[in-house]
């Protein structure tokens, strides 16, 4: 069973999902709401729970429904960040400008977290995949989303935060996945290099791993196919993926770029 396209669904997510049928969705791409970092102002949202476990849980509740409703075959790509472990004394800031906040410009309640020590990387999105994947999800990938303009930070005793998550989940061991839509031109210097020619023992026979070559003779060779030999002009993507941000004045205060997005549903 089909659901109707082109349609914006509004409401909890959660219980917008149980209305869904089954086996309906091919892909998936989402980014909730980070644990205890903006506070959207809205009553039971995801992100404002007390601990990281109650946070983890609501997620794999969530995502108990997106399994049901994916196809087989279908994807689900999901982006999440981490977050540090804070001591409990801030109330959250607040833009003096916006004292109810703004697109989720509130900054959370400082939470401190059991288990960790204040300034501690609670390792968010690793919690959340290893609990996906004990919901049954199978866990394909871990991506990350890698940003040359990420929001400036103003840490003195630490790395400053350049990337996110993206975990590729699947419903079965079997799915669809198209490499080459999503797939990179090979390095310049990989393309030069196969352009040479290729060395081969007995002039231009085909050798015997571990067998002595005396001599090698090198042919030319160009990109595409010779022979015995397949060269493509391009590679599997990595999971590294360079996509800056973009600006964005809309009403979602963390929108996410949408060439992000687009490599999801390309792939997926």
């Amino acid at each position: 069973m089909r659901i109707e396209t082109d349609k914006i669904y509004c409401g909890d997510s959660l219980q917008v999902l149980q209305t869904l049928p089954e086996n309906a969705v091919d892909c998936c791409v989402t980014s909730p709401p980070y644990y205890a970092l903006r506070d959207y102002g809205a009553d039971g949202q995801i992100g404002r729970e007390a601990t990281p476990e109650e946070y983890v849980s609501r997620i794999t509740a969530v995502f108990h429904e997106v399994k049901r409703v994916l196809t087989p075959e279908g994807t689900c790509w999901l982006n999440i960040a981490d977050t540090y472990c804070g001591t409990g004394s801030k109330a959250g800031h607040q833009d003096p400008k916006y004292p109810k906040g703004r697109n989720g410009q509130q900054v959370a309640v400082n939470h401190r977290a059991p288990g960790c020590k204040p300034k501690d990387l609670i390792g968010i999105p690793w919690l959340v995949a290893l609990a996906l994947r004990g919901d049954g999800w199978y866990l394909r990938s871990s991506i990350i989303w890698y940003k040359t303009n990420p929001m400036p930070e103003s840490c003195k005793d630490r790395p400053a935060r350049c990337y996110e998550y993206v975990f590729l989940l699947t419903k079965t061991k079997k799915y669809y996945y198209d490499w080459q839509a999503v797939a990179e031109p090979i390095a310049p210097a990989t393309a030069e290099r196969l352009k040479s020619g290729v060395g081969k023992g007995n002039k231009y026979a085909v050798t015997v791993p571990g067998q002595n070559q005396p001599q090698k003779i090198n042919r030319p060779r160009e990109k595409g196919a010779y022979a015995d030999e397949m060269i493509s002009p391009v590679r599997s993507r990595r999971n590294v993926w360079q996509i800056n941000n973009v600006a964005y004045h809309g009403g979602h205060f963390a929108a996410y770029p949408p060439k992000l997005a687009e490599t999801c549903i390309l792939a997926g």
